[in-house]
């Protein structure tokens, strides 16, 4: 027997083979049922995005002109379920039950063009559609192979649609994977997108996804002299919101030029918590290639603006870090050009390291690298690069480093922001902390 079970906001395809004799007929209705209490269990448990809600949003998309702003983690999820049976024909009974899982997925844009949704254009970000582009790399517009439309890139030529772009458009998709960290762009090209949207007068549709650096805030907040695309507004590093959280929050608090306001929707997760952990199936950029990368992520970051290779140009990208002149180390590695880092810092030299994949989960921004890496610099080199403060946000980081001030007297300096914008926060959290 084979069926396709939609249940509720989940896709399952539920496989269950059975063998055996006819008198087991009551015992396979029985089971049929056990079925149907996994898959209610399961449904229960496991975080559900806002993309696989389809049964809300696809009919305010129905006969409009949609725009989506996209990229490889823009997915509708699908999950197969196998079930087996054995049966025993002397005792008439079944047993053994084996369940294995597997995760599949359909791009949205695919999805929504098989629903019948009238797709005129995609935009993507950084990175591009694919998501093969270096970091920071100028990514042309295109056309989608498979699909036929037009890709307009948001980090080309511009980094915001221009009224031409959006012209005969009735509504504009967003759905990306963010990581919850200031200077990871996705959440400027989200507030660029509202922003335009506003102004043209086009509703925007945020489908969520969980936040995999949701479960705490720290770091230096924004100083608006040094806003960019690496930060646009006065929020701390990680800010413990998920990008519809967060796109309310730009619209409350009218971030957007000349306090304009966007017709905002959100499609909320399902099943999800500040405090949930969620790993993502699909990596958000080139350089983030797994939990441990994100979660190291808004701590190693920082090397972004010095000479210290973070592991770009390996597979060990934000989990590693060190630079040719570190003291001599038991690890070493040899940055060289790969997918996602064509040109890493110290390029096929041998770096010596600190290496941190087996580093437990953080439950905060991890300073302590940040300052081993510029005590272990020689005098006669240049640490800091001309990113830094815009990595930082703040020109106090980089002075209190040059100071030796420790991990907690820097962190002291922080609080006073950090504790200002949680007040603020509260009043745009969809979900419980």
């Amino acid at each position: 027997m084979v069926r396709l079970l939609l249940k509720n906001t989940y896709f399952f395809s539920v496989v269950v083979f059975l063998f055996g004799m006819i008198s087991c007929k009551s015992q396979i209705s029985e089971k049929g049922n056990e079925i149907d209490k996994i898959i209610d269990e399961h449904i229960s448990k496991n975080i559900i995005v806002g993309a696989n809600n389809t049964d809300i949003y696809l009919k305010l998309l129905k006969n409009k002109n949609i725009a989506v702003v996209a990229n490889q983690t823009s997915v509708i999820f699908k999950e197969d379920i196998v079930i087996s049976y054995d049966v025993d024909p002397e005792l008439d009974k079944i047993t053994d039950t084996i369940t294995s899982r597997q995760l599949n997925y359909t791009h949205l844009v695919d999805s929504l063009l098989a629903s019948g949704v009238q797709i005129k254009k995609v935009f993507s970000p950084e990175h591009g559609f694919r998501g093969k582009a270096d970091a920071g790399e100028h990514v042309a517009d295109g056309k989608d192979a498979k699909t036929g439309l037009p890709i307009i890139s948001l980090h080309g030529k511009s980094r915001k649609p221009s009224q031409e772009q959006l012209k005969g458009l009735d509504m504009v998709v967003f759905d990306i994977q963010d990581v919850g960290v200031r200077f990871y762009t996705y959440i400027a090209t989200l507030q660029y997108v509202l922003e335009a949207c506003a102004e043209a007068k086009i509703p925007v549709l945020v489908l969520d996804r969980p936040n995999p650096n949701g479960h705490y805030i720290d770091g230096p907040t924004l100083e608006p002299e040094h806003r960019s695309f690496l930060g646009l507004n006065p929020i701390p590093l990680v800010y413990g919101m998920t990008i519809g959280e967060y796109a309310q929050m730009i619209n409350g608090e009218k971030w957007l030029k000349d306090n304009v306001q966007c017709d905002l929707t959100v499609i909320p997760l399902q099943n999800y918590t500040h405090a949930s952990t969620y790993s993502l199936p699909i990596r958000p950029s080139p350089n983030l290639p797994n939990d441990k990368a994100i979660n190291l992520y808004p701590s190693l970051g920082f090397f972004e603006g010095t000479t210290i290779n973070a592991g770009r140009g390996t597979e060990m990208q934000f989990q590693v870090y060190g630079a040719p002149f570190f003291a001599q180390s038991e690890f070493t590695y040899t940055p060289e050009a790969n997918f996602g880092s064509k040109h890493p810092k110290h390029k096929n030299k041998l770096v010596k390291a600190v290496d941190l994949r087996k580093q437990e989960r953080l439950q905060e921004v991890n300073l302590a690298w940040l300052i081993d890496a510029y005590q272990k610099t020689p005098k006669n080199e240049t640490f800091f690069g001309p990113t830094f403060t815009v990595h930082a946000g703040s020109t106090k980081l980089q002075a209190q480093l040059e100071k030796g001030m420790n991990q907690k007297q820097i962190k002291a300096t922080w609080q006073q922001e950090l504790e200002a914008f949680k007040k603020i926060r509260k009043n745009y959290l969809i979900y419980k902390e």
